[in-house]
């Protein structure tokens, strides 16, 4: 998803910058590359832990109940949820290494997804709050969620997976940087 102010020109082909602009996550000429961070590896296990919490209840019951009133036979329908969780355990991964943010001069760039890629552009006069959070699990791994609230209710961005430090860093940043982009107003 990209910044909801801007309208493509006639001229550019969807997906593409119009002359002399960067795509997002691009730099536009004379303008350093954005440096890219990703999220805390402690993301990772967490969602595992969420997954086989979930799924792994599922088998044995489904196994417990299929047995008991259809059979043992009906019963190995219970090792569905159980490959569910095996491919789980591996797009997790590929979902943690996707996620990553980087801070430009006058927006902030959200990028997430492995098959659908979405990158957000968020620029920093359009912010109206800034809110960090952290769950019971989420404070036992170490970890933050940084949300972006702006004025459009479409274009909330969240940063999953940041440590506590980090994420208070960003929100007086972007905080500060949101101030006086909107002071001009």
């Amino acid at each position: 998803m990209t910044d909801p102010t801007s309208v493509p020109s006639a001229e550019t082909a969807p997906g593409q910058a119009a002359p002399g602009e960067a795509a997002p996550g691009q730099a536009t000429p004379g303008e350093a590359a954005p440096e890219w961070r990703g999220v805390e590896r402690a993301l990772l296990p967490l969602r595992r832990l969420v997954l086989l919490c979930s799924l792994l209840p599922l088998a044995v019951a489904a196994g417990v109940v299929l047995a008991l009133t259809l059979g043992a036979v009906w019963a190995s329908c219970a090792l569905l949820p159980l490959a569910a969780a095996a491919w789980g355990w591996g797009a997790l991964h590929r979902n943690w290494r996707s996620w990553r943010y980087a801070e430009r001069a006058d927006d902030l760039l959200i990028a997430h997804g492995v098959l659908w890629r979405e990158t957000t552009v968020v620029p920093y006069g359009r912010m109206q709050l800034v809110e960090v959070t952290s769950g019971p699990l989420e404070r036992r791994y170490g970890l933050s969620r940084l949300q972006l609230h702006t004025a459009a209710a479409t274009t909330d961005a969240t940063i999953p997976g940041l440590a506590p430090a980090e994420a208070a860093r960003l929100r007086d940043r972007l905080t500060q940087l949101g101030e006086a982009r909107s002071a001009g107003l």
